[in-house]
């Protein structure tokens, strides 16, 4: 092992454990996954209507949109490190809603709790995150927030079937928990302090954080943080200065690609998908992707669905060690492409399924076989690239408003097109759907290939200097074709 490779763990370390919280709402994602057929079964003690269910799912993703402006104010005001702690205490809540729940009502409640969680984490972890990293693996470390996420998604899959849903939620409760124990012992942001001119406490969290000596970084560290903070930042810098708009734009443009790509309406409707297959499928799925299963006579449902977590797991893996690597443009190309041709191959199936019911009969395999691979494109990229984005686009003095916008505008994406996904296919069928994701997938594509610029390996000054340049360009251009 080279020093150059030892010099990272202390990051590697402070990650992870910051990233204990995405865990945390990655457990509150995958929660319903195993406790829903029980409460709508006839031995749950809370009974509970397949509506009653779908609100279950879904009123944690409304009240995410919540948090994200409250949290970035108090990451601005009191530090990242504080705000996250903060958010760990809905979770905290929710968990023990869960524990004592006697009723729908309750469970709405403690949902609507992680729901607070959920905006508060995924505005301000980005932030962290990207700040505490060194450019050669700060990709890497932005990407352990939704490996972490799926970690959580895959431990309820593993753990819910064989234990009571008050048992799960104790052992979910661990999770924040031990964030805020561990989490509560390690450095606060370097540029947040920065930012306030403490530089003494700055160089104590980066010697934290480094092995070896800081002053060269430290000294970057604060220039660019003098540079960034000449202006002080407000929500309207994100519109006024050209370079924030032009990130701004690319990032809700990454953003509207990881959501119309469909893989929220996936998730939420996978029963409804392949129940709209008039071919002998033979298919028991339960209500969410991860959750797809094949029926056989010596797999169970809860079976496939850790092989299923454990793909995404995997292939979120295989995200961390490929950013800095690879790089993010070529993933999130990669990413597009093969979730927009999963979209069309499943809508084209469904298409001849419903034109010429049996014509396709002997391809029922299809379906599943595309949204596997459907899964490990959209997590190689889509997944856990714009994360990485928000963190590396902007300036620190604007940086969490645009984070807490980004949020927000995905929240409110994602529920739209779980909500218009049913209105869509009952209007048009099930395949003009599907043809609708792969449509704007395969848009999306050619927007990041003309718009997206590669941030693998820079300095935020660097990346901040080649939008610069890029506005100056784009400027230019309209320049000329005014005069002529």
């Amino acid at each position: 092992m080279t020093a150059k490779t030892r010099s990272h763990w202390k990051e590697y370390g402070t990650a992870l454990c910051a990233t204990l919280i995405t865990a945390t709402a990655g457990t509150c994602y995958g929660w319903p996954s195993p406790t829903l057929p029980y409460l709508q079964s006839p031995e749950s003690k809370i009974p509970t209507s397949p509506d009653q269910g779908s609100w279950i799912v879904s009123i944690m993703i409304l009240c995410s949109a919540l948090t994200p402006v409250p949290a970035a104010y108090f990451a601005d005001r009191f530090g990242r490190k504080t705000t996250l702690l903060l958010g760990a205490v809905p979770f905290i809540i929710g968990w023990v809603l869960v524990i004592v729940a006697n009723s729908v009502s309750l469970l709405y409640v403690a949902r609507m709790f992680s729901g607070l969680g959920y905006g508060i984490v995924y505005t301000v972890a980005p932030m962290y995150t990207g700040e505490i990293a060194t450019n050669q693996v700060r990709g890497a470390l932005s990407t352990l927030i939704t490996l972490m996420n799926k970690v959580g998604i895959l431990a309820q899959y593993c753990i819910g079937p064989f234990v009571s849903m008050q048992t799960l939620a104790a052992i979910n409760l661990i999770l924040p928990v031990s964030f805020v124990i561990s989490f509560i012992f390690l450095p606060e942001s370097p540029y947040y302090y920065l930012k306030f001119e403490r530089s003494a406490r700055a160089e104590s969290a980066l010697m934290c954080l480094r092995s070896g000596d800081i002053r060269t970084e430290l000294k970057s560290i604060e220039l660019n943080v003098q540079e960034d903070m000449k202006n002080r930042g407000t929500w309207a810098d994100l519109v006024t200065e050209a370079t924030n708009r032009k990130a701004m734009w690319i990032t809700l443009g990454i953003f509207t690609i990881q959501q119309l790509c469909g893989s929220a309406a996936v998730v939420a409707y996978a029963q409804v998908i392949f129940n709209c297959t008039t071919s002998p499928v033979g298919t028991n799925l339960t209500a969410g992707l991860e959750n797809t299963t094949v029926a056989s006579s010596s797999i169970q449902p809860y079976q496939e669905s850790i092989i299923l977590g454990c793909v995404q797991v995997a292939t979120c893996v295989l995200s961390v060690i490929l950013v800095d690597r690879v790089g993010r443009k070529p993933l999130l190309l990669l990413s597009a492409l093969g979730v927009g041709l999963m979209n069309g191959t499943i809508g084209t199936y469904f298409y001849f399924d419903h034109s010429n019911a049996g014509s396709v009969a002997h391809l029922h395999w299809l379906p599943l076989a595309a949204l596997l691979v459907y899964i490990v494109c959209y997590a190689i990229g889509l997944s856990t690239v714009p994360y990485v984005i928000i963190g590396e686009m902007f300036p620190t003095n604007v940086k969490l408003y645009a984070s807490c916008i980004a949020h927000i505008y995905t929240g409110v994406s994602m529920f739209a097109v779980q909500k218009l996904f049913q209105v869509v296919k009952d209007a048009y069928e099930i395949y003009t759907v599907f043809w609708g994701f792969a449509t704007f997938s395969l848009l999306g594509l050619v927007f990041m290939l003309v718009m997206l610029p590669e941030t693998k390996g820079k300095s935020f000054a660097s990346i901040q200097a080649q939008l610069k340049r890029e506005v100056a360009r784009d400027n230019a251009k309209k320049l000329a074709t005014v005069e002529y």
